[in-house]
C-alpha cells in the first residue's frame, strides 16, 4: 500500500483577528491580557485615530470618522485555531465572538469587529505598532470534541396557493419588467415626475438597454436603486408607495409580489437591526440609541402603505400573509392585537420552525415581552447563530426580534417564490 502524506488532509490554521474599542489606555492594558491568557498569538493597543496624527499616513489630518470615539483605545488580536476546517470551526468562534465581546463589555467598552483568513495571511499582514503581547506558536485551541450546532426541526408543511407564477401568470423577467414599468408609468407618467429611486424604470435609455436574464437581477437592481446598500435615505422614503403599489397590485406576479412585501420588510427593521449592531457600543458610550431620520421616515411610510396592503388579507395566498403579518410587526399601525387572530389560518404546525417565527410575530404585535423572551429563546435553540444577539445584554429583546425577523420569515417563503 502506498505511504499517505498525514498532513495532506489537515485544514490550513485558521486566523481570526478581533478589534476592541476601550475608553482607558488602563482598560485596553486590562483586556489585551485577558486575550492574552486566552491563547491569542498577537495583541497590540493603539490610541484611536493614531493615524491621523502620523505624518506618515495616508489619513494625517484627516477629520475623524468618529469623533465621539476621541481618546479611546483600541486593541487588536489575533487568535489562530488550527486541526478544523472553517465550516467546523463555526459554533465554537460564534462562542468566542460572543466571549470577547463579553471581555470589552467588562472594560467598558465593545467589540468592534473582525476580520477572518488564513492564519499565516493574518498573521504576515498584522500591524505591530504597539504590541503588547507575542507569542509565535500560541493557539486557542477548540474544546474536543468541537462543539457542533443541533440540526434543525423538519420544515413547515409546504406553503399553497398562488405563491409563484404559474402558466396563467407568467414569471419571465421581460414580463416582470413590463408589469413594473406600467406600475411606475400610471403612477408618476414620466422619469421626471418619479422619485430618483424608480425614474430609471421610465427613462427612454432602459428601454431599450439590455434585456435581463433572471427576475432576481431585475428585483436585485430595483432594491438597491431604492435602498443602495441596504440605507435608507429621502430616495427610499419616496420610493415606498411604488415599492407597496407593487406589492399591492393583481398584474405584478405574486412570487414578486412577495419578493417586494419581504424588501419593505427589510426596510422596517433596519432601524431595529442597526440597534441591535451598535446596543453595546451606544451603552459603552453613554448615549441613548437615535434612530437615523432617513430610517425613522421610511418605517413610517411603511405604516401608511400597511392598511392598505392588509386589506388584501383574504385574497392573499398563505405565504404572502406570513410575510405581510411579519411586517404589520415591523412598521407603525393600529393593527396590533386585532391581527393576532388572523395568525392561525397560517399553517404553522406545533414545532416546526414557522410556528416559533409565528409565535415570535404575534408576541410582536401584541406587545407581550414574556412571549418575545419564549419565542426567541426557542428559535435560538434550533438557530443558535441568534446567540449573538439574544445574549447581548444591551439590546432590547424587541429590537433583537425584529432585526432577526426579516431573515426568518424571508428563508420559510423562499421555497413558495422559487417554486
Amino acid at each position: 500500500m502506498a505511504p499517505t502524506d498525514s498532513t495532506a488532509a489537515s485544514p490550513p490554521a485558521w486566523g481570526v483577528q478581533h478589534t476592541l474599542c476601550l475608553p482607558t489606555e488602563d482598560a485596553a492594558r486590562q483586556a489585551a491580557a485577558e486575550l492574552a491568557a486566552l491563547g491569542h498569538r498577537l495583541i497590540a493597543i493603539r490610541a484611536h485615530d493614531h493615524v491621523r496624527s502620523d505624518p506618515s499616513s495616508f489619513w494625517y489630518g484627516m477629520p475623524s470618522l468618529d469623533p465621539e470615539l476621541t481618546g479611546w483605545w483600541q486593541v487588536f488580536s489575533l487568535a489562530v485555531h488550527t486541526g478544523h476546517d472553517r465550516r467546523a470551526l463555526e459554533p465554537f468562534l460564534r462562542h468566542e465572538r460572543i466571549r470577547i465581546a463579553g471581555v470589552a463589555r467588562s472594560h467598558g467598552g465593545f467589540r468592534q469587529g473582525g476580520a477572518e483568513g488564513h492564519a499565516t495571511t493574518l498573521h504576515r499582514a498584522f500591524t505591530r505598532d504597539g504590541v503588547v503581547h507575542e507569542r509565535a506558536t500560541a493557539e486557542v485551541t477548540p474544546p474536543a470534541p468541537l462543539p457542533a450546532d443541533p440540526a434543525p426541526p423538519a420544515l413547515g408543511p409546504r406553503w399553497t396557493g398562488p405563491a409563484s407564477g404559474g402558466p396563467d401568470r407568467p414569471d419571465r423577467p421581460e414580463d416582470v419588467v413590463r408589469a413594473v414599468v406600467a406600475v411606475a408609468e400610471r403612477m408618476y407618467g414620466g422619469a421626471n415626475a418619479a422619485p430618483d429611486a424608480v425614474g430609471w424604470l421610465l427613462d427612454e435609455d432602459f428601454a431599450f438597454g439590455e434585456p435581463y436574464e433572471t427576475t432576481g437581477a431585475f428585483l436585485g437592481d430595483l432594491a438597491d436603486a431604492v435602498a443602495p446598500q441596504g440605507t435608507c435615505t429621502d430616495d427610499t422614503v419616496e420610493a415606498v408607495p411604488f415599492l407597496a403599489e407593487l406589492a399591492h397590485d393583481g398584474d405584478i406576479p405574486p412570487s414578486v409580489r412577495l419578493i417586494v412585501l419581504g424588501d419593505l420588510l427589510q426596510l422596517a427593521a433596519t432601524g431595529a437591526s442597526l440597534a441591535v449592531s451598535a446596543a453595546d457600543r451606544i451603552a459603552a458610550l453613554g448615549a441613548a440609541w437615535q434612530e437615523p431620520a432617513g430610517v425613522q421616515m421610511t418605517r413610517r411610510a411603511i405604516g401608511r402603505a400597511l392598511p392598505r396592503l392588509l386589506d388584501r388579507w383574504d385574497e392573499e395566498a398563505d405565504a404572502a400573509r406570513f410575510v405581510l403579518a411579519a411586517l404589520a410587526a415591523a412598521a407603525p399601525h393600529d393593527a396590533g392585537t386585532h391581527l393576532v387572530p388572523r395568525l392561525n389560518v397560517l399553517p404553522a404546525p406545533e414545532g416546526s420552525p414557522r410556528a416559533d417565527t409565528v409565535a415570535l410575530i404575534a408576541a410582536l404585535l401584541d406587545h407581550d415581552e414574556r412571549g418575545l423572551d419564549t419565542a426567541l429563546h426557542r428559535l435560538t435553540s434550533w438557530r443558535p447563530a441568534l446567540a449573538e444577539q439574544t445574549t447581548m445584554p444591551h439590546a432590547a429583546p424587541r429590537q433583537v426580534a425584529l432585526a432577526v425577523l426579516p431573515a426568518l420569515v424571508m428563508e420559510d417563503v423562499g421555497p413558495a417564490v422559487h417554486s
